[in-house]
């Protein structure tokens, strides 16, 4: 038997305060676009811990569509930074006040 509920819900508040810890601290809009999937990638393991733990698969289906949404995401958030990095504007997000067109 592998490891229990409990190594996965520890590894998942683990994973998920570093996500916060990183989106806090830092100011690049790249460091925080990747440390929110972290904090999603934390969230889905608990998801998918309590999933199996119950023996359902309502979790990991639930888990499926939290990735299917954080991939739109990332899309839009490269994209954002992609046109930012063109336009030569500072990438420091405490400077980005408004979005102009």
């Amino acid at each position: 038997m592998g490891p229990s509920i409990t190594a996965y819900l520890i590894l998942a508040a683990a994973l998920f305060t570093t996500g916060a810890v990183g989106v806090l601290v830092r100011r690049s809009p790249l460091i925080i676009l990747l440390s929110l999937e972290i904090m999603l990638n934390g969230a889905n393991l608990a998801l998918i811990a309590f999933s199996r733990y119950h023996g359902e698969l309502d979790g990991q289906i639930f888990a499926l569509a939290v990735m299917a949404v954080a991939a739109s995401e990332v899309v839009v958030g490269l994209g954002l930074i992609v046109a930012m990095s063109r336009r030569r504007l500072d990438l420091d997000v405490d400077r980005l006040t408004t979005l102009r067109g």
